[in-house]
C-alpha cells in the first residue's frame, strides 16, 4: 500500500517565449500555489520540468519546504506533447523504484501552458493520451490542464486530461493569479482526500469565470 500521508506534486511548465508577457504574473502564482500546500497537512515533495523546444527537469523530489522562487525565462516553441509524455515517463521511473509503501498516495501532475503544441518531436497526441489514462486509471495519478490562448477545456481533452480538471486562464495578472488559486484549492483537496475516496470534483463555475477574467 502506498504512503497515504504523502503527496507528490509535479509541474510541467511552459517557458516558450510567448510566456514572456506573464512571466512576472507566473511567479507570484507559483508561490502562492506553494504557500496554499504548506497549509495542508502531510508530507509534499515537489517535481518542476519547464519546457519550450527543449525539455529541462528543474528539480525532482525537493521537499516542499525547499522549494524556493520559480526562475523563468522564456524562450523557444512550445514541444507540449514531448513536454507531458517525458514528465510522466521519468516520475514513473523513478516512483518504481521505491517500495510500495514508500509511493506517495498521491501524485498530481500539473501542466499549465499558454499555448498550443507546435514543435514535439518525440510523442504523439494520441501516446500522450494514452499514457494520461493508464496513469490516472492504473495507478490513479490526477493530471490537471492549465491553458490560455485557447479552449482548454477542448485542448486537454484531445489529450486525455479530464475536462473538469482542464482550466481556461487569460494570459493576463488577474488571470494567472486565479487559475493558480483555483489549482492551489484543487490539488489541497486531491491531497486531504481521504485513502481510497473517489477524486474530488474539478474546478468550480466560479473559478472559471475568475481564471477567464469574466
Amino acid at each position: 500500500m502506498t504512503d497515504p500521508t504523502s503527496s507528490l506534486i509535479a509541474v510541467l511548465l511552459d517557458r516558450s517565449g510567448s510566456m514572456e508577457s506573464i512571466r512576472t504574473d507566473m511567479i507570484g502564482g507559483f508561490a502562492a500555489f506553494m504557500d496554499t500546500q504548506r497549509t495542508v497537512p502531510g508530507d509534499v515533495r515537489v517535481t518542476l520540468a519547464q519546457f519550450d523546444t527543449e525539455y529541462e527537469v528543474v528539480y525532482a523530489d525537493r521537499p516542499l519546504a525547499d522549494v524556493g522562487p520559480l526562475v523563468l525565462q522564456p524562450r523557444g516553441m512550445t514541444a507540449l506533447l514531448d513536454g507531458i509524455g517525458q514528465l510522466t515517463a521519468e516520475i514513473g521511473v523513478g516512483l518504481a523504484r521505491l517500495p510500495e509503501d514508500r509511493r506517495p498516495g498521491s501524485v498530481v501532475v500539473v501542466v499549465i501552458t499558454d499555448g498550443l503544441e507546435n514543435s514535439s518531436v518525440e510523442y504523439t497526441r494520441d501516446a500522450v493520451a494514452e499514457l494520461i489514462r493508464r496513469q490516472e486509471s492504473e495507478y490513479s495519478w490526477t493530471y490537471v490542464f492549465l491553458g490560455a490562448n485557447m479552449d482548454a477545456v477542448a485542448v486537454g481533452a484531445s489529450l486525455g486530461f479530464q475536462p473538469t480538471r482542464s482550466l481556461t486562464y487569460a494570459p493576463a495578472a488577474e488571470g494567472v493569479a486565479a487559475t493558480y488559486r483555483a489549482a492551489a484549492r484543487f490539488v489541497a483537496d486531491v491531497r486531504s482526500a481521504p485513502a481510497g475516496a473517489p477524486p474530488p470534483a474539478g474546478f468550480t463555475e466560479e473559478e472559471r469565470s475568475a481564471a477567464r477574467g469574466d
